[in-house]
């Protein structure tokens, strides 16, 4: 994919800063306790109030966040659970 138009340019700039900032912000969450859920919760709402959709969410797919806890699958899905 080859792009060249400024104005795209700038969208993945805007992408790039948000996906940033959330990754940031979810890191900081990560601590005993605290379940998958909650952060893939939280990395959703960060998103949206950046004025982004989560493209990670599909009917296949249903996590904004590919997260896992310890021995679990690399690429988790969020447990099912909000405790």
């Amino acid at each position: 994919m080859i792009v060249t138009a400024e104005d795209d340019i700038e969208l993945f700039r805007k992408a790039g800063k948000l996906a940033g900032q959330v990754l940031e912000a979810i890191s900081k969450m990560v601590a005993p306790g605290v379940t998958t859920w909650e952060i893939d919760a939280y990395a959703e709402k960060l998103i949206r109030d950046g004025g982004a959709i989560p493209t990670s969410k599909l009917p296949w797919l249903p996590a904004t966040v590919c997260a896992s806890v310890n021995e679990e699958v690399v690429h988790g899905i969020r447990a099912n659970t909000r405790n």
